[in-house]
């Protein structure tokens, strides 16, 4: 090896920390929704942070180590995430996006959420005309949640059953 291990594993979790924080700026998506732009950004940047993460060693031991070091890191990070200060810390809050049945601009673009998107979560959710929305909310996760209005309820609740008689 041509780098300590403690180096190694220094490397590693600083790294890991530096792109953690990247991605809680970067902004609320599941994975799902990843376009392929995100995908060949996140590609770029595990490309780019290797050699950082490496430095000038190529050996198995020490490819094992940053693996160790990597796995451990991110089993800190799920203990951790159980701790509600920093959940929010690196998980952010609910953001109100619709309300009333009127998009909130400045919450759309703070949030880096189309119309669209959000007109298709309406959708999703099985409203047809944004005035039917009484809240819209995109969660700390990146899905977008619907409440939608009482008259909606009840026209989408309200079914037509047929009743087929039989000759006893």
């Amino acid at each position: 090896m041509s780098v300590s291990w403690w180096e190694l594993v220094l490397r590693g979790v600083v790294t890991y920390a530096g792109l953690l924080v990247a991605l809680r700026i970067f902004g609320k998506r599941e994975i799902g929704q990843f376009t392929l732009y995100d995908l060949v950004f996140i590609l770029l940047v595990a490309n780019a942070l290797q050699p950082s993460m490496t430095g000038p060693d190529t050996s198995v031991l020490g490819g094992l180590i940053l693996i160790v070091a990597l796995v451990g890191m991110n089993f800190l990070i799920g203990r951790l995430d159980r701790v509600p200060r920093w959940h929010e810390l690196f998980s952010g809050s609910p953001s109100v996006i619709i309300k009333n049945g009127k998009f909130i601009p400045e919450a759309l673009k703070r949030e880096g959420v189309t119309p669209d998107e959000a007109e298709m979560a309406i959708r999703e959710h099985g409203i047809e005309d944004l005035k039917d929305v009484q809240l819209g909310v995109l969660e700390p996760d990146g899905t977008i949640s619907i409440v939608p209005t009482a008259d909606a309820t009840a026209r989408k609740s309200r079914r037509r059953v047929r009743f087929l008689r039989r000759p006893n």
